[in-house]
């Protein structure tokens, strides 16, 4: 019995050296070639989705640019942004540029551009005081003020293409994701889509009532930024996991997904670093949570991950100090300044990083990612064109099966 209990040296040490070569070749080895990945036949579903950062300004002049250049290639002076994709995932105040993209105008007009968004979220902020911008001036002016006039009484249900905005519902303690796809199943999932916006930009401190259409769903949320920042992981696994809406999805080789993060202004434009309050704790372990979903991204699609998964972040760029001293140069407000800087995040080379396989930076400038991305989103669209062959079917004809977000929802 005493010889079974003594320490085994040989085999201690042969099951170091396995691991240790293991460890070598899986973990810590060179990325094997990316070679980009033939489309498939049937083409791919087009995913954008949009980080719960900042005013969302990073993402709204990064999709202008996208929109431009589309226009161009495609030689149509009208097209929109959601013409090119598929599906959209928002949260927090990217959860409002979604829907700005995606959901007809009062009076049936179809949606804003990328441009006039831009110029919309500019002129908002412009107007408003307060570290958080856009989303401090909506609330202030209660969420039946802006929402209301740029979305009027349209649901959901009404958006051109499936979108998905999350909050977090403080009746379940759960993450809840308003979809088109739980819309189209349930008028008692169908939400106006101003207090949808209501619920992803709730601030911190704040609760906000919503209820479905029909009154019959009730929820207390606070913010997308607490509940999901990086809503790009949540897209990928609805568009996987729902055939009737993409019956050819099955993989990802069989998505074309742009991810746009952005970066916070920080602690006002004083200058001046305050120790950070509940709500930066919060926004600062939300940052963290969006890298790890894009490093698990770019992990997931693997071998095609250089054609078929882009990611646009910031790096610190819009820091309080360097506001102030940009505004101690002349009399430019603080949205010129954040405007100009957005187009130098377009310029830089963000870091990228790979669950297991470490961090490196870019071989790419931001600019270079979205000439990139435009030029496979119009491949994709003349592939369709040509073929007649689209991967989504619009489920406001199809009754549709509910999405997992929709078990978190009560009603009494």
């Amino acid at each position: 019995m005493a010889a079974l209990m003594e320490p085994t040296w040989d085999v201690d040490k042969l099951s170091y050296e396995i691991f240790s070569i293991l460890e070598s070749k899986f973990l810590f080895s060179p990325s094997p070639p990316t070679t980009p990945a033939k489309p498939p036949k049937a083409g791919r579903v087009r995913i954008l989705s949009i980080d719960a950062t900042g005013d969302a300004i990073l993402a709204a002049e990064c999709l202008s640019r996208l929109e431009a250049s589309l226009r161009k290639q495609s030689g149509i002076t009208s097209a929109r942004i959601s013409d090119f994709f598929d599906l959209a995932a928002g949260s927090g105040a990217g959860g409002f540029l979604a829907a700005l993209l995606f959901t007809p105008r009062p009076g049936g007009a179809p949606p804003l551009s990328a441009e006039d968004a831009l110029r919309l979220l500019s002129k908002t902020r412009g107007k408003i005081s307060g570290r958080r911008g856009v989303l401090a001036g909506i609330f202030r002016r209660s969420a039946g003020g802006v929402f209301k006039r740029v979305f009027g009484d349209a649901t959901i249900r009404d958006s051109v293409k499936p979108v998905l905005i999350p909050c977090y519902d403080l009746n379940t303690g759960a993450v809840l994701m308003f979809s088109r796809a739980d819309a189209t199943e349930a008028v008692g999932f169908d939400f106006r889509v101003r207090d949808v916006c209501a619920a992803t930009c709730a601030g911190w401190g704040k609760r906000v009532a919503v209820k479905s259409v029909n009154g019959m769903t009730r929820i207390e949320a606070i913010g997308g930024a607490v509940a999901m920042v990086n809503p790009a992981a949540a897209a990928v696994t609805h568009v996987l996991n729902n055939g009737i809406e993409f019956p050819l999805a099955n993989g990802v080789e069989d998505l074309l997904v742009i991810s746009i993060g952005g970066v916070e202004v920080g602690n006002g434009v004083s200058g001046v670093v305050a120790p950070p309050s509940p709500g930066e704790l919060v926004e600062i372990a939300g940052k963290g949570d969006a890298d790890m979903i894009d490093q698990s991204l770019a992990m997931a699609f693997g071998h095609c991950r250089t054609s078929n998964y882009v990611r646009i972040q910031a790096n610190n760029l819009l820091s309080p100090t360097r506001i102030q001293k940009s505004k101690g140069k002349g009399k430019t407000n603080e949205t010129e300044i954040l405007m100009k800087m957005a187009e130098e995040v377009l310029n830089q080379r963000n870091i990228e990083s790979i669950l297991f396989r470490g961090r490196k930076v870019s071989d790419q400038t931001n600019a270079e990612k979205l000439d990139f991305f435009s030029q496979e989103l119009f491949k994709e669209h003349q592939r369709r064109m040509k073929n007649n062959n689209n991967n989504n079917t619009d489920p406001s004809s199809l009754v549709t099966r509910p999405s997992s977000a929709t078990t978190s929802i009560t009603s009494p």
